[in-house]
């Protein structure tokens, strides 16, 4: 984990027990965390290895590889924002 926190990752399924609402405002947290994720890992050495969580297991990498996984990540969240809001 880079600095302390955490990658998370917030699946944002549809669900009929929650609205729009709710699934944007869990959308838009993922979102956060992962550029708060991105940050974190902008700000450390590239020689520097990282774990990154996968499933319940965590898997040592670069911190381009998971800066490139939390990056997809991000725009996955945005596009089912953008599709939610359409």
């Amino acid at each position: 984990m880079a600095g302390g926190g955490g990658f998370v990752t917030v699946a944002a399924t549809a669900s009929p027990s929650r609205t729009i609402e709710e699934q944007k405002l869990e959308i838009a947290k993922a979102m956060r965390s992962h550029e708060v994720a991105i940050a974190e890992l902008n700000h450390l050495s590239s020689f520097r290895a990282v774990f990154q969580k996968n499933g319940n297991l965590f898997f040592r990498t670069t911190v381009q590889k998971a800066t490139t996984s939390e990056q997809k990540k991000l725009d996955m969240a945005r596009a089912k924002l953008e599709k939610l809001n359409s």
